[in-house]
């Protein structure tokens, strides 16, 4: 069965004129909705993170988004090349091995100590204990054990030999920002004069 167009052939014009003009524009809408996830991109995600026993070892559901720049090694690698080509809205589920997260366990990692350089609150195993490196920086480490004269602490990371699964949704992607206008280089300080080496401890 036909049906007659009751509408006047210029409107009909105007009417088609209209969607070939819009079609552009909301391709492109479209094209910046689903930016995929590149080096640079500042990517904000909602993760639950899960051991092999299928316990949550952290989350952050129902919390503020979790922001890292993509590409830049503020995540483990093995999370960064699970997300690499997803899409604003995009979820996965997925798991890492040690040797894409936190490395295995470093047996040159656990250290001796005398008892007496230990806080008396610190003997106990699984206590985590922070001090200074050779640099000033914060290094946290766990009593792995307590003998009768010392302690051996443990400066593995807490999740090294550890696979880990994760839950993730990525909530937005952003370009990275533009590039700063160069600063004119900064004149080079005069020469020190040569200090003698300091004997090694």
């Amino acid at each position: 069965m036909y049906f007659r167009l009751s509408f006047p052939i210029a409107l009909l014009t105007t009417f088609l004129l209209g969607i070939i003009t819009a079609a552009p524009v909301y391709t492109a809408e479209n094209a910046k909705d689903a930016m995929a996830i590149k080096d640079g991109n500042i990517v904000s995600v909602q993760y639950t993170l899960t051991g092999e026993d299928g316990k949550v070892i952290e989350s952050n559901v129902g919390k503020p988004p979790l922001k890292y720049i993509h590409g830049q090694q503020q995540m483990i690698p093995g999370f960064e090349n699970e997300l690499e080509g997803m899409n604003k809205g995009g979820e996965k589920k997925f798991t890492v091995k040690p040797e894409d997260a936190y490395g295995p366990v470093d047996s040159r990692a656990f250290q001796e100590f005398p008892k007496e350089q230990l806080p008396a609150n610190g003997l106990q195993v699984g206590a985590i204990l922070t001090g200074q490196g050779p640099q000033g920086q914060p290094v946290r480490a766990r009593v792995h054990q307590i003998k009768e004269s010392s302690v051996v602490m443990d400066f593995n990371h807490p999740m090294a030999g550890k696979t880990l699964t994760f839950d993730v949704q990525v909530l937005d992607i952003q370009a990275a920002a533009a590039a700063q206008p160069a600063q004119p280089p900064t004149p080079a300080a005069p020469p020190k004069p040569t200090e003698p080496a300091t004997p090694a401890q």
